[in-house]
Order: structure tokens, then sequence, then C-alpha cells
């Protein structure tokens, strides 16, 4: 079944890029994509960003590498897909579809037999500063058939519904000082038409939505007690919609750390997996402890379980594979609401 699931992802790709509709449009919805969930309706998955380095900066041994990492842990919780938060390929993104970083970073890293699964991403700000084209192309997808990465979609996994969400063009700073860096900023100009439709479609999806739980993903925090730290247009554009709209997590990279922050007016987590290979160590502000759930500043991945429709159990690793900070949520805590 999911052999075919993913040869049908490829065939909605390729027709996507043949139609145009590869980017966000301001004329049409965000694409939408099915994942079953296991036959008891129990679903699990993985998230790692900030990783392509060509297995280089411990990016390899968060991957597989003897004691197995992601892989190891993958299998134990039979893992149906893996999210990725973005910087996929560092530091400039991929110079078109064939270049080598694709395999060298991805398809030779995570070789795994749990990881064989469908690879759900987003884009991070360094995947802008190469061909944007060439990570949604579906050319990858035939190349890994794992891969599918577009700038914002929807996928429904029954139980829970996630809202992937293209954050680089939402950073003033990447438009207005670049410093020496090139952004490829194709089919995204002008920027407040692209975001006021991306913010409208969000709200819309989310508003409709009737799925158990809402997740929403992407590459920039809103919320980070690490190097970048929050993300100011995020938190003024972005953060009421999440939470006039009952958002449960929202999970990005960016910062290379693990973290957890709550919300202190409403049940939203802040998670942060940007660990997938070099790390910041000793990079971290003062945050107030009642917020501050967990905090790494090293290499590693998080893994989320659905197990039923009102428990969610979050788990972060280390390089070794070894716990750090677990954290569980039941919806009846907000039933309420």
């Amino acid at each position: 079944m999911a052999l075919l699931w993913r040869k049908a992802t490829a065939f909605c790709l390729a027709i996507t890029a043949l139609f145009g509709l590869c980017s966000v449009s301001s004329l049409a919805e965000l694409q939408r994509f099915e994942q079953p969930a296991k036959a008891d309706g129990s679903l699990s998955f993985l998230v790692v960003g900030d990783w392509g380095r060509r297995g280089s900066f411990n990016q390899s041994r968060v991957a597989h590498q003897p004691p197995c990492k992601m892989g190891r842990i993958g299998e134990a919780l039979d893992i149906d897909f893996v999210i990725s938060t973005g910087d996929n390929f560092y530091d400039n993104g991929l110079s078109g579809v064939h270049d080598s970083d694709f395999e060298k970073s991805f398809t030779k890293v995570y070789t795994a037999p749990s990881l064989q699964k469908q690879w759900y991403s987003v884009l991070g700000n360094h995947d802008y500063r190469g061909k944007v084209a060439a990570q949604l192309s579906p050319v990858l997808t035939r190349m890994d058939s794992r891969w599918l990465c577009l700038r914002s979609f929807i996928l429904n996994a029954e139980i829970v519904e996630f809202f992937f969400i293209d954050t680089t063009p939402f950073v003033d700073k990447y438009f207005t000082d670049p410093e020496d860096h090139e952004y490829d900023w194709k089919d995204i100009l002008p920027r407040e038409s692209y975001l006021s439709n991306l913010l409208q479609d969000v709200e819309t999806a989310l508003r409709e939505s009737t799925a158990k739980w809402k997740i929403v993903v992407g590459h920039h925090a809103i919320r980070s007690a690490g190097h970048h730290g929050d993300t100011v247009e995020l938190v003024d554009q972005l953060l009421p919609i999440l939470k006039a709209n009952n958002v449960d997590l929202y999970v990005n990279g960016h910062d290379h750390c693990l973290e957890q922050i709550s919300s202190p007016d409403s049940p939203l987590q802040f998670l942060t997996s940007g660990g997938g290979s070099k790390a910041w160590r000793g990079d971290m502000e003062w945050w107030n402890p009642q917020e501050m759930k967990f905090y790494y500043d090293g290499q590693g991945f998080m893994s989320v379980q659905i197990t039923t429709a009102t428990q969610v159990d979050i788990a972060f690793y280390d390089v070794y594979g070894e716990v750090l900070h677990r954290w569980s949520t039941s919806k009846e805590m907000y039933s309420s609401m």
C-alpha cells in the first residue's frame, strides 16, 4: 500500500508541475495530500531539520551510524513518515535537479529500512539560496520516491491534519539586508500578495478543519530561546491565526537545537527540531521557566506518536538515540474549548 501511495504521490506531483501549481498561487487553495493511519487508527512519525550537509557535522550519526539513531527509533515506533523542517541542503540549497547534494545529503544518508517512508519537507532560508524549483520538482521524486517538498500544503492523516507553511518569505531581513546571499524569489513576488493570500489560505483551512489535532509545520520558529530567537514577523502575522483556530503544535527548525516552549495563554506548544547536523553549543537566551519545558543545544531529532484520538506523546532524542525529554497531552484537557 505504501508503494502504491508513493507512486500516486509522484503522479500527483508530476501533474502539479505540468499545470504550474507547484508553487502556492494567489489564485489557488493549498494543495492537499492524504496519509493513511495504521489499522488501529494510530500514527507515528519523526521530525528532523537543518540536516543537509553530505553526512558531516554528525548528520550521518543522527541518521543511522552505530549505535543506530533515527533508524532504530523509527523501527521501534513503526513510523508512518518523516517530516523535515527545512534547510534541507546547505549552504545554498540545490543548484538544479541534478545537483549531487540531493543524493549525498539525503538518499545516501537516510538509508535505514525504517526511514524508507514518505518524507514531507518544507523549505528553509538556506534552500531559498539555491534553485527552489529543483527541490519542488517531481524529478527528485522520481529519483527518490520518498521525497515530497512544496512551499505550502496540507496533509490529512485522519485524526490529525498538518499544515505546512512557507515561512522564509515572511522574514523582512532576507529582502532588506540579504548580506552576500542571493535568494530565489521567483513565484514569490509581489511579496505582499503572496503572503496575504498564503495567510488567508491557511486561516481558511484551519477554520474548516474537523481534525481532532491540528499541527502546523514551518521552518522558522515562532518562539525560541535559540540563536535566532523569535521570528517577529510570524509572531505578528501567523501566531494570532494559530491561536484563534486552536492549533495544538507548531513544529519548526531554523535554530539548531531541540526545544519545547509552552504558550502562556493557550494549549499551543512550540517545538523546535533543528538538530539534524550542525548544532550551536551554549547559544541560548534566558526564557521564563514556566514556559520553557525543554532545551538542548546539541544534535538530535523528535518523535510524535498519536496512539489514540485523544493522546499525543512527544520525545526528543540526542545523537546517540537516547531520550532527552518526553511530553504528553490529552485532548480531554481542553474539551471545554
